[in-house]
């Protein structure tokens, strides 16, 4: 699919003439019959038409909203086969991939950057969100803001205390816990049937990878390292990296994670911790509040908590990008920059007080209530992840901005602060916004084939030895000429910011 939808991509883009002459909506535009077309990510079940949310939304923005949900499973597949064919709405919302970058730098979407200053809650926004979007220097589209940084360590800590371990800031002090945890009968039935952690298939995936994230917490870099000279090292290649491979596998010799790693769901390793069955896992901070609510219905009198991520270089966290996705506008669908800035218009208005409140909140009397101090207090969260988040997960909104402060429990409101006091540990991704043509073309099939080296050396399947074969095979398969122009690109990123 992905190589019939680029070549597809390809001929489209060498065709203007087709682009001018497809879209959702064609040359009426978003100004004109008052209809605001998009496609976003379905989140749960799809919003049933005249919904409360959807509908308060209209009437402060007077807009009507025409909505395609796409369900994730085949997200960036149906959004390159809607860039490759020209049908696309007025409002899209794009991943960072290789496939986006390229429709960027093709003029298929429209440039940004210079209007954002006109429109108040979108400009308060800090440049970093803008920044790690940028493409060749410019903002193609509005980030759906995320937390910078969110990774952390939830675990029981019942068990914790019951067994008298110490949280983990190495890689022996990572097995040794595990190994306790697994072995030492933590929740008292007699029965080996407990997991230190969980492994599961897509372990080393994408930004939110569970190994950049314990990596980078025990001196690894956040998916490149730039050297002294300029040059750029993948993670994998660096020993910090390494140690977190070599302690997986000495792990799943041991047979102290789960052997069906390979194959196992990470939805399937949230539902054994939701049993009881698991003592720790790398997650985002303000899941702990949930992560124990789904366990005590289970073991009522489990205890959970979170903590910071630490090695020996102390705190340390991988950055994100910022964002949960882009919400761009195709030049096919939105014609003119009226219609542009009507988009934009309609983006900022969505994080004034009254939305971001909706969005974030819900509907006062239904969702939450308002206590006497000022803040809200939830009081059908079930109702407000059914009906609300679909939206909130979807638009621009940033939590604290523009909206009512939230009584929580007490791991809720420590989740929340969590996630905002990491920020000063995050470690960047320094090639995160760089432009490498190699990777662009081929790093799906690069990322592949060391994600799947990586399993088979845990699996024992290949030595070390093999290891370092897999290492030669994707340098000479196209690694080393995404390495030299990362640092190409890199060195021209650092003179445009110094002749500035």
């Amino acid at each position: 699919m992905k190589k019939q939808t680029a070549a597809l991509m390809c001929l489209v883009l060498a065709t203007s003439t087709v682009l001018s002459a497809c879209g959702s909506k064609g040359s009426q535009g978003a100004s004109v019959d008052n209809t605001i077309t998009m496609a976003i990510s379905q989140v749960g079940d799809i919003p049933s038409a005249g919904n409360p949310i959807q509908t308060q939304i209209e009437k402060y923005t007077g807009k009507k909203l025409d909505v395609q949900w796409i369900p994730n499973s085949a997200y960036d597949d149906k959004i390159n086969v809607m860039i490759a064919s020209g049908d696309m709405p007025e409002i899209l919302k794009v991943n960072y991939t290789p496939a986006v970058t390229n429709a960027m730098r093709n003029d298929v979407f429209w440039e940004v950057g210079p209007y954002l200053k006109d429109y108040p809650n979108l400009a308060a926004q800090a440049d970093v969100f803008y920044d790690n979007v940028k493409v060749d220097g410019k903002i193609y589209g509005v980030p759906r803001f995320s937390d910078i940084a969110r990774a952390t360590l939830i675990y029981r800590s019942d068990w914790f205390k019951k067994l008298k371990l110490d949280l983990p800031k190495s890689t022996e002090d990572w097995y040794n816990d595990v190994k306790a945890l697994t072995l030492n009968d933590p929740d008292g039935n007699g029965k080996k049937d407990t997991y230190g952690m969980m492994l599961f298939k897509k372990y080393n995936e994408g930004e939110y990878s569970f190994t950049t994230r314990l990596a980078v917490s025990l001196g690894a870099p956040n998916k490149w390292k730039v050297e002294e000279d300029g040059s750029f090292t993948p993670e994998f290649m660096t020993p910090e990296y390494k140690g977190v491979m070599d302690l997986l596998k000495r792990l799943y010799d041991e047979q102290l994670i789960n052997q069906d790693f390979a194959v196992f769901d990470s939805t399937e390793a949230d539902k054994k911790f939701d049993s009881g069955l698991t003592g720790m896992k790398i997650a985002v901070a303000q899941t702990a509040k949930s992560q124990l609510e789904r366990l005590q219905e289970n073991v009522p009198d489990a205890e959970v908590d979170l903590a910071k991520l630490e090695g020996p270089d102390g705190y340390r966290v991988p950055a994100q990008s910022g964002n949960a996705g882009i919400l761009v506008f195709p030049k096919v669908s939105v014609p003119t920059e009226a219609d542009l800035k009507a988009l934009l218009s309609f983006l900022d208005k969505l994080m004034d007080p009254e939305m971001s409140t909706l969005l974030l909140r819900g509907v006062d009397g239904k969702h939450y209530k308002k206590l006497e101090d000022g803040r809200v207090e939830m009081t059908d969260f079930a109702a407000f992840q059914r009906e609300v988040k679909p939206y909130r997960d979807n638009l621009p909104l940033v939590e604290g901005y523009n909206v009512p402060a939230q009584k929580d429990t007490k791991i809720g409101e420590k989740g929340v602060a969590m996630a905002k006091e990491i920020t000063q540990y995050a470690i960047p991704n320094p090639a995160l916004t760089l432009y490498s043509p190699t990777y662009e073309e081929r790093g799906g099939d690069l990322d592949q084939m060391i994600n799947d080296a990586q399993t088979k050396y845990i699996m024992g399947k290949i030595d070390e030895n093999g290891w370092q074969q897999q290492v030669e095979l994707w340098k000479t398969s196209g690694g080393d000429k995404v390495m030299q122009e990362y640092a190409t690109s890199y060195k021209e990123q650092q003179q445009q910011k110094q002749s500035k």
